[in-house]
């Protein structure tokens, strides 16, 4: 279990898959499959002790089907039962009730979502901020 005051890092897996115009959308499930591996080692290239939560939803949930936990060790992984956006506003709203002071961002380019989350007192970024960690 990670840190409680470690910052929490709630990943939009659609909005940043999405960003890369890579053929994502020929293999939703393989292109968040990726997004996840590569978020193994996030932690890792951040300055603080981080928790990261990547939300899927619809056919990218697919990603985690018969995954061992060792795979995306380090990770927490929510399949959102219908809107993903919802299902990030609820572990923002969770975090946020749990522990006021912690520090929790939030990675959309969504506005909608930002705006849902900043109320909560989350910090928002987009995939290029996420993207240029991962791929640095």
């Amino acid at each position: 279990m990670a840190d409680d005051r470690a910052v929490l890092v709630v990943v939009d897996a659609a909005n940043v898959v999405g960003s890369r115009p890579d053929g994502w959308w020929r293999d939703r499930a393989g292109a968040a499959r990726r997004l996840l591996a590569e978020l193994a080692t996030f932690e890792q290239r951040l300055d603080q002790p981080a928790e990261v939560v990547v939300v899927l939803e619809g056919a990218a949930k697919a990603a985690v089907t018969g995954a061992t936990s060792a795979e995306f060790e380090g990770l927490r992984v929510v399949s959102a039962d219908s809107s993903g956006d919802d299902a990030i506003v609820d572990v923002v709203a969770a975090a946020a009730e749990a522990d006021g002071d912690r520090p929790i961002i939030v990675v959309t380019a969504d506005q909608g979502l930002r705006n849902r989350v900043e109320a909560l007192g989350a910090h928002t970024f987009g995939p290029r901020w996420l993207l240029d960690r991962i791929d640095s």
